[in-house]
């Protein structure tokens, strides 16, 4: 080969190179872009930990946290909440008790950056320390929300310890005092549960909902200083659930879920668009944005509702004299579907939720017509993390750590069931064909060999 073949077939080589890392899905916050919790290209349906079956590698993570990794130009992105010297441990499964750990150890919140091709730690920063000024449940950590980035800065929130902003290379930019996060049932105030809900990064502002007992306000921050833009109050009980971004009419508006106060807000001014009430009363799933329709649901109490609002007419109060009544807002609800702890998933013209319990719903997700409701897993288990997609499959985990895999079709058919190899409360992301599971001990990468 001549020299100017040889610069030609390089310079092909780099183009390629550069097209491929272009084309490489990220996964920026709690369930992926726009939460939907979707990656176009497939994964596998089958591994197996014990042979080391379509693992591609598995990391130990220290510490305890139920945040969710995120994936930004082949680097992953993780939060953790360190005792030093201790292994911190969960009670699983489906009880109801509301009991909390009692924390009087020093923790260490720390970001961890790893390289999504081998699992190599790249790095592992301290972000802060200090006694958790709120107790845990015993199913919960001090890590649980999800951080997210923008490509240029990454936000974490550490509970009552604030929100931070990093660079993507650990460096702290800022941090803001959120205020003590006392996240507990309205009911029992004297229960703290820990706080969950994660944070967004859209057009240059960050997003955070803070419902907790001493105080609920929706709030929106500059992601380069820090600065208040806004903050609203909202009147709704302690919740867990992440908001959402909805574009509708031309313009932006913040959507959240709750129980007293679920709705949507002006992206620019905090100021309230529409309201509805109703559902569960421990609200934790997030909000679901697809095309024009939000996506609700809340599983505690009396009702387990799960219902599509129109946000193009969406104005004012709408929510109907019964509770599981329908108008011009709201296109459909089913009373007694509704999930607990997941967030739906859309994938087509259906969306699935699955519920505390594993009992899996499939419906069309513009007239709300259910195909089916079945159990994805054995009995007996508890379902924490949401599902995910990838391709035409869906991935569903148990607190066990056993992983169903699903036909995204409307009837019932479950193609594969795995095992991680530990407990997993937290939601899965996936991209470029690998899936990532963080369990309590490790974070591990499945992708075919």
């Amino acid at each position: 080969m001549n020299s100017l073949s040889f610069r030609n077939a390089t310079a092909l080589l780099i183009a390629g190179l550069a097209l491929s890392s272009a084309a490489a899905e990220n996964w920026p916050q709690f369930r992926g872009a726009h939460g939907r919790g979707l990656s176009a290209t497939a994964a596998p349906t089958t591994w197996n930990p014990e042979t080391h079956a379509n693992i591609r590698w598995e990391a130990e993570i220290p510490g305890l946290g139920h945040s969710s990794p995120i994936l930004w130009n082949g680097r992953i992105y993780l939060t953790t909440a360190v005792v030093p010297g201790t292994v911190a441990e969960v009670k699983i499964g489906a009880y109801g008790s509301g009991d909390s750990y009692k924390e009087k150890d020093p923790h260490q919140w720390r970001l961890l950056c790893l390289d999504q091709t081998t699992g190599k730690v790249l790095w592992d920063k301290l972000g802060h320390e200090a006694i958790p000024r709120q107790e845990r449940h015993t199913k919960a950590t001090h890590s649980n929300s999800t951080p997210a980035t923008d490509g240029h800065h990454l936000v974490a929130i550490f509970g009552s310890e604030g929100l931070f902003c990093f660079n993507l290379d650990g460096t702290l930019r800022w941090k803001k005092e959120l205020g003590k996060m006392d996240a507990g049932p309205w009911d029992s105030p004297t229960l703290q549960w820990s706080f969950a809900s994660s944070p967004l990064i859209h057009d240059g502002k960050v997003i955070v909902q803070c419902d907790v007992l001493s105080e609920q306000f929706l709030a929106v921050f500059d992601v380069t200083d820090g600065r208040e833009l806004w903050r609203t109050p909202r009147k709704e009980v302690a919740n867990w659930c992440t908001p959402a971004i909805a574009t509708t009419n031309g313009k932006t508006q913040i959507v959240v879920n709750g129980w007293k106060q679920l709705g949507g807000y002006d992206f620019e001014t905090g100021k309230l668009i529409w309201e509805l009430s109703g559902g569960g009363d421990i609200p934790v799933p997030a909000p679901l944005i697809v095309d024009d329709f939000a996506f609700f649901t809340s599983a505690h109490g009396k009702n387990r509702l799960l219902r599509a609002v129109r946000l193009p007419v969406a104005s004012g109060e709408i929510t109907p004299p019964e509770v599981d009544g329908t108008n011009a807002a709201i296109a459909w609800c089913h009373p007694r579907i509704g999930s607990y702890m997941q967030t739906p998933i859309v994938v087509g013209d259906k969306l699935w939720s699955c519920d505390w319990l594993g009992i899996l719903t499939c419906v069309d997700r513009a007239t709300g017509k259910i195909h089916y409701s079945e159990r994805v897993c054995k009995g007996g288990q508890a379902f924490t993390a949401s599902g995910i997609a990838a391709g035409n499959h869906l991935y569903f985990t148990s607190e066990t750590g056993e992983v169903a895999v699903v036909d995204a079709v409307e009837k019932f058919t479950v193609i594969a069931t795995n095992q991680l190899g530990g407990q997993c409360l937290a939601t899965p992301a996936a991209a470029d064909g690998t899936l990532f599971f963080r369990t309590t001990r490790k974070l591990m990468a499945i992708r075919s060999k």
